[in-house]
């Protein structure tokens, strides 16, 4: 079974079949409802980054460096790390996909701001993204896993061209910063997952949201998994 833990915001880890070991969006330190430390993370083998906002980033080139794990991101922020010593990168762009040892990576669309933290010069601009994991069917399986992060988004109508590709959907709630419940329902409408997970939430309480009232809005669209920091799911 692949393990998926969140750690608060829109930082979850993964752990796939044969033993990869992957973080999305990685901001531990400073994350006021984290579960652990950037410190206490252990090996890992990828880092894959939505976008340049320190929420999502802050701990990103720490790890990369710590752990020598390949670095997944738009080609300007891979850019970036390069600048900062950070070697083992592998830079894509929205709509392409790559075949890892762990499985396929395609690169969504997401509509957000596009900094890049850290990056005095300002040259280092980029677009946000979403991430689409295939994974390899188990042994006596014919199907494949599927799993959107949806990174910081709005609701956008190319969500649309993901119906029938996802099995689970991670998708921000929050609202101020990103769509709110109200356009996460929507989200699950043009999407059709199997189960949604909630993410970029309760962080602050800007963005303090209800996820019993969320789960009844979602009503039979989907499983709603409600997860706390720490706290895993198996698929």
């Amino acid at each position: 079974m692949a393990e998926l833990t969140w750690h608060g915001h829109s930082c979850f880890t993964l752990v796939t079949d044969d033993g990869t070991r992957l973080i999305f969006d990685p901001w531990l330190d400073g994350n006021p409802v984290a579960d652990i430390t950037s410190d206490e993370v252990g090996e890992l083998d990828y880092i894959l980054v939505s976008h340049g906002h320190s929420d999502h980033f802050g701990d990103g080139l720490k790890l990369a460096e710590r752990t020598g794990a390949t670095l997944v991101a738009t080609f300007e922020i891979a850019s970036f790390a390069e600048t900062q010593g950070i070697t083992n990168v592998h830079s894509m762009s929205i709509g392409g996909g790559f075949d890892f040892p762990f499985g396929r990576v395609k690169m969504t669309p997401a509509l957000h701001g596009g900094m890049v933290d850290g990056d005095e010069s300002g040259i280092f601009t980029t677009v946000p993204a979403g991430f689409l994991l295939t994974l390899p069917p188990r042994e006596g399986e014919s199907e494949p896993r599927r799993l959107y992060h949806a990174g910081d988004t709005a609701l956008i109508m190319d969500m649309q061209l993901l119906r029938g590709e996802v099995d689970i959907a991670l998708l921000p709630i929050g609202d101020n910063y990103t769509m709110g419940p109200a356009d996460a329902v929507r989200a699950i409408d043009f999407i059709k997952p199997s189960v949604v997970i909630p993410m970029h939430y309760n962080t602050f309480d800007l963005i303090r949201q209800d996820t019993d009232a969320f789960r009844e809005a979602v009503g039979n669209r989907a499983e709603v998994v409600i997860l706390e920091p720490g706290s895993s799911y198996e698929f």
